[in-house]
């Protein structure tokens, strides 16, 4: 009975899942002044805990790739036991805070369990709506977005609590973001794959010349992405210090300059189905660039119009991240669909560490400067995105 109420509306079921286990993704980053207060946690700091779920991440897709677990194996399972798996590590966290270096190696083992669920979501999505594939992704993208940022609203919502009840907080929602995936089951559109699957499946994609065009466009997006969502509690911290607001303010504004990204995933969906999705692409990852070549000139600007041009920011630079994963997901190997976009998304998220590494290292003497070190990425993106105009199907 349950099933069969959520299979009629696949596509919100599967976005709320994913809104759920993302939250693991940042739940660290969301009670950053707390642990930075009590356990004299420094931003480099925060930069090695992002980049060891980056690296786990990494390792977890490629792995998916090499063993064809997401071309062999129901994609609902995977989702649902990556999100089990991840509340849990998530919550030990809680328990090695303050013991290094146990504390990495749980936000390593919390974004080996991330590659089950992000690259999984997109593979359920493309199974249950195979048409408008662009808005179907936007609003997945979209939901990926809110659950980055939902950690900050988490703490956010409990100023007076430890910061351990927003991290658990996350953990519930991953738990109830795997179960609702196993009630739904796989869509009907995508064949299950073979046992032949490896890394060299996923490596197909890479051969064709579009789908290498699209990836170079999805690889500068990801060098600016996760940099960006990074940087955003200590660019938001800097203003609300200026302002001289209530520290309180911090994790509501960061939720909010990650959480608009929703809707620039929503609208550039449905502008997709009016242009294009390559037209979507463009223009967002020319726009994101814009804001992050003027953002440390405008320095002297009043605190509340550069909270403004960080929430552009985050509107933007996210909003092409779907419509790279939807001309990807056309211009892959229709049997080795979910082992190409593994591979894609492994490849991409290699390239956020060094550019986490370098703005978060750099904050202490560059301040909002290091946000031109995201620059490259917007600017090679669009380069490769040109050569789709020259190549045909």
């Amino acid at each position: 009975m349950l099933r069969s109420t959520l299979q009629r509306y696949p596509l919100f079921v599967i976005v709320l899942a994913q809104l759920c286990g993302t939250s693991l993704w940042f739940s660290i980053n969301g009670v950053w002044l707390s642990l930075s207060r009590e356990l004299g946690l420094t931003e480099s700091d925060l930069g090695q805990l992002t980049l060891t779920v980056q690296a786990g991440f990494i390792v977890g897709t490629l792995g998916i790739a090499v063993t064809g677990l997401a071309d062999r194996f129901r994609a609902s399972y995977i989702f649902a036991c990556s999100s089990v798996l991840g509340a849990l590590v998530n919550a030990g966290f809680v328990f090695t805070a303050a013991s290094p270096p146990f504390d990495l190696v749980m936000r390593f083992l919390t974004g080996l369990c991330l590659a089950g669920i992000y690259p999984l979501g997109m593979k359920l999505v493309i199974g249950w709506t195979p048409k408008h594939t662009g808005t179907a992704l936007a609003w997945l993208v979209g939901m990926l977005t809110l659950g980055t940022a939902m950690p900050h609203l988490l703490r956010g919502a409990t100023p007076g609590l430890p910061w351990q009840w927003p991290l658990l907080g996350s953990s519930a929602l991953a738990l109830l973001g795997g179960m609702i995936i196993l009630i739904l089951g796989d869509g009907p559109h995508l064949p299950m794959g073979t046992a032949k699957a490896h890394l060299r499946s996923g490596l197909a994609g890479l051969r064709s010349p579009r789908f290498r065009a699209v990836a170079g466009g999805y690889f500068g997006h990801c060098w600016e992405l996760y940099a960006f969502w990074t940087l955003t509690p200590l660019l938001v911290t800097r203003e609300v210090l200026r302002m001289h607001a209530a520290p309180a303010l911090i994790p509501l504004i960061s939720f909010i300059v990650i959480g608009v990204g929703f809707a620039g995933c929503v609208g550039g969906g449905r502008l997709s189905q009016r242009f294009s999705s390559q037209w979507v692409a463009n223009r967002a990852l020319a726009m994101s660039g814009i804001i992050c070549l003027a953002y440390p000139f405008l320095t002297w600007a009043p605190p509340g119009a550069l909270l403004m041009l960080l929430m552009l920011w985050g509107t933007s630079v996210i909003a092409d991240s779907p419509q790279f994963s939807a001309l990807a997901a056309a211009a892959a190997p229709r049997e080795f669909v979910g082992a190409s976009l593994a591979v894609m998304n492994a490849i991409g998220f290699a390239l956020t560490i060094p550019a986490i590494w370098i703005t978060s290292n750099l904050w202490g003497s560059q301040g909002v400067w290091v946000t031109l070190w995201l620059l490259p990425g917007p600017v090679l993106g669009l380069w490769s995105m040109r050569r789709l105009d020259s190549l045909e199907d």
